[in-house]
């Protein structure tokens, strides 16, 4: 049933008012009452019976009009911005996409890995990343180390970290709860790390565990170096499948170059399954000592196979590399004029330069 508004049905009433009063013509004329011969005067009984007002045409009509300007107005409320609009605005307002939102810079995210200890892997992922942040960018370490080298690295002991890597990767904890500060933010490594393949077995996904973890920051950094252990187990696996890049540290022996072709293999495994994308940005030379003439020849060898791979930086040997980690700190800030921390701030522009070209 219509409800009508209180200004609708004055009307109405106001139309069927005027009709019966042109029904019922008033007399202007007296009516004397007559009585009846011998008796006194009686009033003549009151008729209890009302004879049905038949609807006038023109009420009828007053009506019908009254509920089309109601239902006029209903659908004049009901309209939608864009029917108020022209045709031709119309169509160019539903047909114009959404706005795209803003595009967020994501990290560069750098995996330092090599199956075999030794070549300077955690020495590399800590002053690289201290350089990239001496000229200006937001850098991450993570330490996926079990040995916690990386964090000691830091002036952090692994034994009191009550939240570390492991959680992130095992119980899924959100990765910015372990960042610490120190030269540069650091998600450190704890002991417990080493049980971490076992916990993952089960865990479905679990090759992809750090790469959701990183969705976390990705925005909020420029580069995310990952110091990974000396094997290709599962924890490298992980840092490889959410790395965009990967540098091989190498110590200049024969020995250290013959993993080459197995982290190769692995390096292929992963761009086939799980991450197309990454790549080896370049072979680095560590503990480089230019008087032998088995690691000239090793370099060389070096070059020989995997050409322009290898960065034209060479990680010589120092003794500032063994003192800085007792400071807890980076060879650029233990001994910042040093030989040692201009070796990495060379590789450093050289990474840069590589990333841009």
């Amino acid at each position: 049933m219509r409800i009508l508004s209180r200004k609708n049905q004055d009307r109405i009433h106001g139309a069927t008012g005027e009709s019966e009063a042109e029904q019922q013509p008033v007399s202007t004329q007296p009516v004397t009452p007559v009585a009846p011969a011998g008796g006194p005067e009686q009033s003549p009984p009151a008729s209890t019976d009302t004879a049905p007002v038949e609807p006038v045409p023109a009420v009828e009509e007053e009506l019908a009009r009254v509920e089309e300007e109601a239902a006029a107005e209903e659908t004049e409320i009901r309209l939608k911005a864009a029917d108020l609009l022209g045709p031709d605005l119309r169509d160019k307002a539903r047909s114009q996409p959404p706005e795209p939102e803003a595009p967020v810079d994501l990290a560069e995210v750098i995996s330092f890995a090599n199956q075999k200890g030794g070549v300077a892997k955690t020495t590399s992922t800590l002053n690289l990343a201290v350089a990239l942040a001496e000229m200006g960018n937001r850098v991450l370490c993570l330490d996926l180390d079990p040995q916690g080298n990386l964090t000691m690295s830091q002036g952090i002991d692994p034994d009191r970290i009550e939240k570390s890597m492991y959680n992130v990767l095992v119980d899924d904890l959100p990765i910015s709860e372990i960042i610490v500060q120190r030269e540069i933010d650091i998600a450190p490594a704890s002991l417990d790390l080493a049980g971490a393949e076992i916990a993952m077995s089960t865990k479905i996904g679990r090759e992809r565990s750090l790469e959701k973890a990183l969705r976390e920051v990705q925005g909020d950094y420029d580069y995310i170096c990952i110091d990974t252990p000396p094997s290709l187990g599962l924890l490298t696996i992980n840092a490889l499948t959410a790395s965009n890049k990967v540098i091989i540290p190498v110590q200049c022996e024969y020995l250290s170059m013959r993993g080459l072709v197995q982290l190769q293999n692995t390096l292929t495994m992963i761009q086939e399954n799980l991450n197309p994308d990454v790549r080896i940005a370049g072979i680095l030379p560590t503990m480089f000592d230019s008087r032998t003439l088995h690691a000239r020849e090793a370099v060389a060898m070096l070059e020989e196979n995997f050409g322009d791979l290898v960065f034209k930086s060479r990680i010589r040997k120092a003794v500032k590399f063994a003192e800085a980690p007792v400071r807890g700190a980076s060879v650029l800030k233990y001994d910042t004029e040093s030989r040692a921390a201009s070796y990495y701030r060379n590789l450093a522009k050289e990474v840069l330069n590589n990333g841009s070209s």
